[in-house]
């Protein structure tokens, strides 16, 4: 049996409708008890400083938390590479994600700020419905194939028959964008008064690209 096989690509833009916050703390104790304790009390504050914008402690979600040693290198006066103990090393990083709300991310970017707690952020424009987006994605993918498979058949002199296979490597991909480019901010950039730093962005679309390929019989 004769068969063709065309990959085609899908594409779709898709609009933001939710913001992404991730935050990441990390410290160097020199107890091992001492570094949860200061991840848990850490944690503890950022909660506080969310549920003044209207969130519950469940809302802030962790996504990664280590505890590993660390150490130092250095040469010694006879020139040879040892290594001396730091302490031990937290690192955690945390989640939540709200509709997209310039007003509300204005007002958490400021209570973190104001909360003290010392945290590198990321800020991700995504959306909510992603199974949504992706099934949209794949039939575009599909469609582009077909019609890629039709032109070579035409200029083949040949006739396409039924579809045989289609092959899809499904990969979890996240959908979001970054337009933000900041890590921290200080609360003494806006007026005490506001509680809020005034933000006015508008995310681009997400654009997403992936591939299929089916293979067709050749009548």
């Amino acid at each position: 049996m004769r068969e063709m096989r065309v990959t085609g690509r899908g594409r779709v833009f898709v609009k933001p409708d939710r913001i992404r916050l991730m935050l990441t703390m990390t410290d160097v104790k020199k107890d091992y008890d001492k570094a949860i304790r200061e991840a848990s009390e850490k944690s503890e504050e950022l909660q506080k400083a969310f549920k003044g914008c209207g969130f519950q402690p469940e809302d802030l979600k962790t996504v990664n938390f280590s505890v590993d040693a660390e150490y130092t290198g250095y040469s010694d006066k006879n020139g040879n590479w040892k290594q001396c103990f730091v302490g031990y090393r937290f690192n955690q990083t945390l989640k939540i994600e709200f509709p997209l709300d310039n007003e509300l991310l204005g007002r958490i970017l400021y209570a973190l700020a104001k909360s003290g707690v010392k945290s590198e952020f990321r800020i991700q424009y995504t959306v909510k419905d992603v199974e949504a987006c992706r099934n949209e994605l794949l039939g575009n993918a599909v469609r582009d194939a077909k019609e890629k498979a039709n032109v070579l058949a035409e200029a083949s002199g040949v006739k396409l028959g039924m579809v045989m296979t289609v092959d899809y490597s499904f990969g979890t991909v996240d959908i979001y964008s970054e337009p933000v480019n900041f890590r921290a901010m200080k609360a003494e950039a806006c007026c005490e008064d506001s509680g809020a730093y005034g933000m006015n962005i508008v995310a681009d679309d997400i654009q997403l690209d992936d591939n299929v390929t089916v293979c067709f019989e050749i009548i």
